[in-house]
């Protein structure tokens, strides 16, 4: 059997056509090899596309393989859907609470889930040009549609619809990144079951539906589904929802997804699954009292597993595990020609960590060190993220618990949101900035904001981080009003109130009172 096939995207129609015809062309044909390239990337989701086309403009030979599609989980199943759903059950749910603002809406407004789907469909294939495959090779980047494989030290052998190629290189990359990972719960597979690779293609919402998994995925998924008026069941075997977060952070978005409709079943345990006539049926114990659940769709969202599956990586001596491939800070493999970047190899499983990774290959790999170029290092990476639910939370640097294992001290300022005009006008005072300060200095070293844009707000914190400019920078920052990213400044003036002392006080009052003295 070829271990390359052609991908279907469901459904069939002139959105998705026009989508696999930029990342996947049925009628492409893969160049003949050009002798040795100096780079051969395996894999164009972010980290491989960002590795290709920075080392093309930079005059390299490179070669680029994917056997899927181009784009990878970012653009076909992951950030682009994902926030076009999003965004419209944020649309659906604005308008249901439309009285809170004086406006009226006639009864028997409704919404059509098909059209959202068919807006996410039709905006996915608009962005697919920027991951296309001809844009690629117009770049200057030889494109080859197929399944890649080490075949020998410096060779990589690639499958496509049309024969065989054999690559040569100098150095390369492994992008090939993860996939859904499938957690071990008795009758899931007979059932059947929705990841975020097939939600996607849904053309009807489904009256009822499980989520497993109360991560990033699984709540935004959760949510979203829960406002266009599915009955959510969120099922998580921990305790709340998102929780490497802060708990404080997690409950305001958990109590929001509550007023939605979503039934939270946390510190789930013995999930079992049957399908019968009247659904899919699930029992889970949750805090000590069993569940029964019967549903029409079951999304599975608890992780990621890499794919390192059928690429060879014993031929060449890549070492790998569960977690994915073994890379050291300059994102090299065991073996010294071979280099990897995104989720394959990371456990920051994002979009920006993947395109930040690529750029530390590229140095790495196209300008080795007795040249006079100095190494890069994934070690001083300041990586933010975001989980996008409403609110959101976002996050960069070390949380407190973290501080604390680390030895660091820190001092933590929490300002909330319903202490911000320009929140509490928009009617989203939920939420709240916390910063990290180490102990006798200014140097900010995490940060967590929740509210709606919190994605947006969050860089703030992390440009700060990146550039080594501390809470004074901050402090002396103007923010226009009203906007609700005063919070982080007002965050910072606590910082500066507590250390604003009694004694620098009655010094000035006596400064003061000499003034007035003439």
């Amino acid at each position: 059997m070829s271990r390359y096939d052609e991908p279907m995207v469901l459904p069939d129609d002139e959105h998705n056509q026009q989508l696999v015809a930029n990342v996947h062309p049925s009628d492409w044909v893969n160049p003949e090899p050009a002798g040795r390239y100096n780079i051969v990337v395996i894999g164009a989701g972010t980290a491989g596309l960002i590795t290709a086309v920075i080392a093309a403009s930079l005059g390299a030979k490179v070669a680029l393989i994917e056997k899927h599609l181009m784009g990878g989980d970012c653009l076909n199943v992951g950030c682009v859907p994902s926030k076009g759903i999003i965004r419209a059950a944020r649309a659906w749910a604005d308008l249901r609470r439309s009285s809170e603002f004086g406006l009226h809406i006639p009864a028997g407004v409704k919404y059509d889930f098909g059209a959202v789907m068919a807006r996410m469909r039709k905006l996915r294939a608009r962005i697919s040009h920027n991951d296309s495959a001809h844009r690629y090779k117009n770049l200057g980047v030889d494109v080859y549609i197929g399944s890649g494989r080490f075949a020998g030290a410096d060779t990589i052998q690639v499958e496509g619809p049309a024969g065989n190629r054999t690559l040569t290189f100098a150095r390369a990359a492994i992008c090939s990144g993860a996939r859904a990972a499938l957690p071990p719960i008795p009758g899931l597979l007979e059932a059947g079951y929705l990841t975020n690779e097939t939600v996607f293609s849904l053309t009807e919402l489904p009256p009822r539906l499980a989520v497993i998994g109360a991560g990033p995925i699984g709540c935004e998924l959760a949510q979203a589904f829960a406002r266009f008026g599915s009955q959510v069941y969120l099922i998580e075997a921990m305790h709340g929802i998102m929780p490497n977060e802060d708990r404080d952070a997690a409950a305001i978005v958990e109590q929001q997804m509550l007023r939605d409709g979503v039934t939270l079943l946390c510190c789930g345990k013995d999930v079992k699954v049957q399908k019968t006539e009247a659904g899919k049926h699930l029992t889970v114990d949750s805090h000590g009292q069993q569940y029964d659940v019967t549903v029409d769709e079951i999304l599975v969202g608890v992780g990621r597993t890499p794919n390192v599956e059928g690429l060879g990586l014993e031929t060449v001596g890549v070492e790998y595990d569960k977690a994915g491939v073994k890379v050291n800070h300059r994102l090299q493999t065991t073996n010294p020609k071979i280099y990897a970047a995104g989720d394959i190899c990371s456990r920051y499983k994002f979009t920006h960590a993947a395109d930040a990774m690529a750029q530390i290959v590229i140095q790495n790999a196209l300008f080795p060190h007795p040249f006079g170029f100095a190494y890069a290092s994934v070690d001083s990476l300041t990586m933010p993220w975001c989980t996008f639910t409403e609110p959101e939370v976002a996050h960069v640097g070390l949380y407190e618990k973290d501080a604390k294992e680390k030895g660091i001290e820190v001092e933590t300022y929490t300002y909330k949101l319903d202490e911000v005009d320009r929140a509490i006008l928009d009617g989203e005072d939920e939420g709240f900035a916390r910063i990290h300060i180490q102990k006798g200095t200014d140097k900010i070293v995490g940060a967590t904001i929740v509210a709606v844009h919190a994605g947006d707000m969050i860089s703030e914190f992390s440009v700060l981080m990146k550039a080594g400019a501390g809470a004074k920078t901050l402090a002396g920052t103007i923010h226009p009003y009203p906007t609700q990213a005063e919070v982080n400044k007002k965050a910072v003036n606590l910082w500066r109130k507590a250390h604003f002392s009694q004694g620098t006080k009655n010094i000035l009052t006596k400064l003061f009172a000499w003034m007035r003295r003439g």
